[in-house]
């Protein structure tokens, strides 16, 4: 028998490094040696003058990334273990490393980019979006957060587009994640063949302009209109109340999918977002999210939101306050406060 491929690929050509995230049949989704494994080819790299862009894929024709491996981080938090800490430490460094990379660094963002997917690409140089895209962090229907700096990205999105992705856990296509920063050309999926090949060969930003094409309109920017009136402040109850009060059926249907998430992750992230606009670079915004991922791994809605979607798939999560009146404005701060065992450190 032979040995199966790695979960990671590395490849040069020309100029060019290659990272192919290698599990198709998972939508390659992360795991902490696939981090360990991307971190130490960026730190070759870097040091290395015969690469000039370095080029992220995912193989397969489903997506880039589905996000980090959840079942193993459920796994770990039904047990009280520690591999998701280790796990997301690591993550959110190499999430640091990426966004302060000194070459070139074009992720192509072609098809389903959830989660730690956005971690590996969003905060890149280039990023490169398709018909096919699909970008998303879908968190508070699992009882977590947006992290992977996703606080840092959504809380600069513009107006409050991305308050509005990160409470009812939505995904955009090409045009809106130009729209909302999360990506920066429009390439489409037939031209992408060519692309690879020109960033051997060529610089990144001459390559990208021959292959780039319009970008798709973006529906979210046609709609800040409501959303921005509607997420304003800090009071998850008043959103609510606000997205009842236009009585449409878009906002009508936005204010229960809200409702349906987990309400801690929902008080919560909204928090986080606010908190995340303060903060003028990455870093705090990871170590931010680090000391609050930590605390979702270890309370109820975290094993019971992946259990209900993902492991049982029977979409009936029984969430732990139950409702978004009944988690107090204490027990959101308690996520937030200062602990040595949820420090993670980047930002001093």
């Amino acid at each position: 028998m032979t040995d199966p491929e790695p979960p990671v690929l590395l490849r040069r050509k020309g100029h060019a490094a290659h990272i192919v995230l290698n599990r198709p049949r998972a939508i390659n989704a992360l795991t902490h040696e696939m981090v360990g494994i991307i971190t130490a080819a960026l730190v070759e790299w870097e040091n290395d003058d015969s690469v000039r862009t370095v080029v992220l894929t995912g193989a397969g024709e489903r997506g880039l990334c589905a996000g980090g491996d959840i079942v193993a981080l459920w796994q770990d938090a039904r047990v009280g273990g520690t591999d998701a800490a280790a796990f997301w430490a690591d993550e959110y460094r190499l999430n640091a490393m990426i966004a302060a990379y000194p070459k070139p660094y074009v992720a192509i963002m072609d098809g389903i980019v959830l989660g730690g997917g956005i971690g590996l690409s969003a905060h890149a140089g280039d990023r490169v979006v398709t018909e096919r895209s699909a970008i998303g962090m879908p968190e508070t229907g699992i009882g977590f957060l947006p992290d992977v700096g996703g606080t840092f990205l959504l809380s600069r999105a513009p107006g409050q587009t991305g308050t509005h992705l990160g409470l009812t856990a939505g995904s955009v296509g090409a045009g809106d994640a130009i729209a909302i920063g999360f990506a920066d050309h429009y390439v489409p999926t037939e031209r992408i063949p060519a692309l690879l090949e020109d960033l051997t060969v060529r610089e990144a930003h001459v390559a990208l302009a021959a292959a780039e094409a319009p970008a798709p309109d973006s529906p979210l920017a046609a709609a800040r209109s409501w959303i921005d009136a509607a997420y304003a402040g800090e009071d998850v109850l008043v959103i609510l109340d606000r997205l009842r009060a236009l009585d449409t059926a878009e906002a009508t249907k936005t204010a229960a999918t809200i409702e349906s998430k987990s309400p801690t992750s929902v008080k919560l992230t909204l928090r986080a977002l606010r908190e995340a606009a303060r903060m003028s670079t990455l870093p705090p915004a990871l170590d931010m999210e680090y000391r609050l991922a930590l605390g979702l791994h270890a309370h109820h809605d975290f094993v019971e939101g992946v259990r209900a979607q993902v492991v049982d798939k029977d979409r009936n999560p029984q969430w732990e306050p139950a409702t978004l009146a009944q988690v107090s404005d204490d027990d959101i701060a308690a996520f937030f406060e200062p602990r040595v065992d949820r420090e993670l450190g980047l930002a001093l």
